[in-house]
């Protein structure tokens, strides 16, 4: 690829642009800028569907020396990735490493991102960049690759219809029956569901579940504006007046507190990376978190009979709230990783708890 190096563009819509080379697909695409400050796990970040109609800065600065892995498929959850394609809209970097090394690697992020049609820009100094819009907020930027295209704002359209699931689909077989609300759900957190002997149905982001008998509700990560969601919002409103332990991820808190009466707001340039320090108030434990957002929750929002757990260290936002009477929870922050730190991945357990306790409360009846 260095004998045939094609000159691109990165343009922003204030007006700030770079130039460097393409790699990835030939093609021009326009959508929201945001960075990631991880210094590992590109798969797992460019696959996660929360990611969609962004466009990704890797601050880290050499990307693509570990390659692909294989796309191995476990049970419709490929094992390597976190959805089934590329979802970011495209991917900038400071410097592309085109020899890869790993044990797993089956092809490289060039050929990937051909293969899934995603473009990508790199000898740009990612460095200025990211404090350009950590200055300015994340906002509408431009890949130019021959042909220039307008500008696009993903936070007008609802992304989560785009990446949810399109038809009820079921994992695992285990003991304890999960209704997971697909808003563009990570597959490790499937995974880990099917781990603590649960069955998952995984149910799109719109489904009226009123009918159907579970043991947990579940609601899952997801891109964009929480608002556009109107449907799962009204759908979790009537799952409060029931009983049954609900658990909410990422949008999933932001959803939930929709639907319990409290608001959210979209923050500065968002929350990514796998370093991001929370407190448990409960405990006044902290925890380093990996997180993907753009939106929180407006904690000072929320109705008297819920309560604030978790906190940003960074910059004291919401990472999660519970039900003061009812098995209600919630986290801002990823307690599957994939990629990122593995502390919180007990709040699954916890979950579970919260599954078993109301089983058992429903034989003694």
């Amino acid at each position: 690829m260095e004998q045939e190096k094609k000159k691109a563009k990165l343009m922003l819509k204030d007006g700030l642009h770079f130039e460097g080379y393409a790699f990835g697909h030939l093609s021009s695409k326009s959508g929201e800028i945001v960075f990631n400050t991880a210094m590992t796990g590109y798969p797992e970040s460019l696959t996660d569907p929360s990611y969609k109609g962004q466009i990704l800065v890797a601050t880290y600065p050499l990307i693509g020396n570990y390659g692909i892995p294989g796309n191995s498929e476990k049970n419709k959850l490929y094992e390597y990735y976190e959805s089934d394609a590329i979802q970011i809209s495209g991917l900038v970097i400071s410097e592309y490493s085109e020899k890869y090394s790993h044990w797993n690697a089956e092809l490289s992020l060039d050929e990937w991102m051909k293969n899934n049609k995603v473009p990508g820009i790199y000898g740009i100094d990612t460095a200025a960049l990211t404090k350009h819009l950590r200055e300015n907020g994340a906002m509408s930027a431009k890949i130019v690759i021959d042909e220039d295209i307008p500008f696009y704002d993903p936070s007008n359209d609802n992304l989560v219809a785009q990446v949810s699931i399109s038809q009820k689909t079921t994992y695992g077989d285990g003991q304890y029956k999960v209704l997971l609300i697909d808003c563009g759900v990570k597959n490790n957190i499937i995974r880990h569901l099917i781990d603590r002997n649960c069955t998952v149905i995984r149910v799109p982001w719109d489904y009226n579940f009123d009918n159907e008998e579970y043991d947990g509700l579940f609601i899952s990560n997801g891109p964009g504006d929480p608002t556009h969601c109107k449907a799962t919002i009204d759908n979790l409103s009537k799952a409060f007046d029931k009983n049954d332990p609900i658990f909410g991820i990422c949008l999933g808190n932001q959803l939930m507190s929709l639907a319990a009466g409290a608001s959210t707001y979209k923050l500065k340039y968002g929350h990514r990376s796998h370093n991001q320090p929370v407190l448990d108030l409960r405990t006044q434990r902290a925890y380093i978190t990996s997180q993907n957002h753009g939106y929180a929750v407006d904690s000072k929002s929320l109705p008297d009979d819920w309560s604030v757990n978790f906190v940003n260290l960074n910059d004291r936002t919401n990472e999660g709230f519970y039900h003061n009477n009812k098995p209600f929870f919630s986290t801002q922050f990823h307690p599957e990783a994939s990629g990122g730190p593995t502390d919180t991945e007990f709040l699954f357990d916890e979950f579970i708890d919260l599954i078993k306790k109301a089983k058992q409360s429903e034989n003694i009846k």
